[in-house]
């Protein structure tokens, strides 16, 4: 049951991410100042989804990590424990405070340089978080042997 809760928490965080980041490209090159904000809005709103489901995925991987054996040192589960405080802390330090920021500056309708570097800066950061939870996705499906090494 862990498994599929720590699968599915996962997935969850994953598709959240990828909405928002799709999200603002798009709004981005092809929306009006007001789509921009409402997209950004979005976002923030869909951090209540995305904090709780990253949590859960984070709790859940502990605890099969624990469970499986604390000292598992294959490769794969090494990485994946490697992977995860960039992560985490990507998310906390960057990409949280980035969203709120740029909500705040599109409701107040200011699209000024700040707007675009903090822009420029969560799209970096949340396609870095993108490429590394694919990279766990891919390194768990190998370990629960769902894919072939």
């Amino acid at each position: 049951m862990r498994t599929k809760i720590h699968a599915i928490a996962g997935g969850i965080g994953f598709l959240t991410i990828l909405i928002f980041w799709t999200s603002t490209v798009f709004s981005e090159i092809f929306g009006s100042p007001e789509t921009i904000a409402v997209v950004k809005d979005a976002i923030a709103w869909g951090l209540l989804i995305l904090i709780p489901s990253l949590a859960v995925t984070g709790a859940s991987g502990m605890s099969l990590g624990i469970s499986r054996g604390k000292g598992r040192t294959d490769a794969l589960v090494l990485a994946k424990k490697k992977r995860m405080p960039i992560i985490a802390g990507n998310g906390l330090i960057v990409l949280i405070p980035c969203a709120l920021f740029l909500a705040g500056k599109a409701d107040a309708g200011v699209f000024d340089a700040a707007f675009f570097a903090v822009q420029g800066l969560e799209l970096i950061a949340g396609g870095v978080n993108l490429a590394l939870m694919a990279m766990n996705i891919r390194g768990g499906l190998i370990v629960a042997g769902r894919i072939p090494r």
